[in-house]
């Protein structure tokens, strides 16, 4: 009996990209590898985070002033000690890290920047639910790679990356990555056996309209009347719309949006008025919405602030937060119709 034929790996499909651009230099190909092997490495850790002690809080309070976990740090330290001596990046941007991080003097350097969520939903770490990597790579502005890095570097609208992903460490583990321009998203699963991410996800397209809205409805009282407006006519019953949609929300973005991405939908998280030092929402632009936004556009999605594409929002800071409105096209163009008050355009 013969062997079962391994299916495509995730170097195999890297490299088969990589040939179709005739510039390509193969520096690209190394930094998504290295991203690759750092992904293994922690969901290795958080598949044993219940049997060691990697659980919980560490007692410090990270940029966000949010209560940074154990895992949280082995992911950011994972992430940067794999991709810091390969020599193609000028340097990297996490949440995790106030300010920018510079490559060691004793590693070469190139002209592309990372920047990171390395563990988006650790808060839900121990009660099991899904939590993932974010990822997002931009071309540095015409530099010479030995000069140093500058804010401005990092500080590009998310239209401007060059490829854009994220792992999600759940039931499975899987990486979902696109290098834009027309080359699709596409998934693949970690096949533990192999010990590779095997292709199983080929062209991701999401639904134009879905049936789920994604939102954290304990903060209904927070929000403004057009936002509060939005999400009760996601929940009234009209036949004709299609309407009421299914709610469904785990509190773990890159879990609420990879369900989203493959089944269709709409995930939300508006400003609120809950906490006077995050007016403009929880979520982070550099780290969380543009790559996101960025895959969610490849797969034929859309992604707003309410007001405008993410993709076109010109960063000032780089731990900036914005409101997001993410998925389905025709769902986060009604939601954002509802926000700017424009509703009864769409509506009509």
């Amino acid at each position: 009996m013969g062997k079962k034929e391994v299916g495509t790996t995730i170097t195999q499909h890297i490299l088969s990209k990589q040939r179709e651009n005739s510039e390509a230099t193969g520096a690209f190909t190394i930094l998504l590898n290295e991203l690759v092997v750092a992904a293994k490495v922690i969901s290795r850790e958080v598949n044993k985070a219940g049997l060691v002690d990697i659980l919980g809080a560490t007692g410090t309070i990270n940029v966000q002033n949010e209560e940074v976990q154990k895992l949280d740090l082995f992911a950011n330290r994972i992430i940067i000690e794999r991709l810091q001596h390969i020599g193609q990046l000028c340097c990297m941007c996490s949440e995790e890290n106030a300010d920018i991080i510079e490559i060691p003097a004793r590693y070469p350097k190139g002209n592309y920047v990372v920047v990171f969520d390395p563990l988006d939903g650790s808060s839900n770490i121990d009660v099991n639910i899904s939590i993932g990597t974010i990822f997002g790579i931009y071309k540095r502005p015409d530099c010479a790679p030995e000069t140093e890095p500058l804010l401005g570097d990092i500080l590009q609208p998310g239209m401007k990356q060059v490829a854009a992903g994220y792992f999600i460490y759940g039931s499975s583990t899987v990486m979902i990555y696109t290098t834009g321009n027309g080359s699709g998203v596409h998934g693949f699963t970690l096949y533990p056996s192999v010990g590779e991410f095997l292709l199983s996800h080929e062209d991701i397209k999401i639904p134009e309209r879905g049936k789920i809205y994604s939102v954290n409805e304990g903060n209904y009282t927070y929000w403004d009347e057009k936002t509060r407006a939005m999400v009760d006519y996601f929940k009234t019953k009209d036949a004709d719309t299609g309407r009421p949609y299914t709610s469904r929300y785990v509190g773990s973005l890159v879990a609420d949006f990879h369900r989203n991405l493959l089944k269709g939908g709409i995930f939300m998280y508006p400003a609120d008025k809950k906490d006077p030092k995050k007016p403009s929402g929880k979520l982070r632009l550099m780290v969380e919405a543009n790559p996101l936004a960025f895959v969610v556009r490849e797969a034929g999605g859309y992604a707003s602030d309410g007001n405008g594409p993410i993709l076109e929002i010109d960063p000032k800071e780089l731990h900036q937060r914005t409101p997001l409105y993410i998925g389905s096209k025709k769902d986060v163009e009604l939601a954002e119709a509802f926000i700017s008050g424009k509703k009864n355009e769409l509506c009509a």
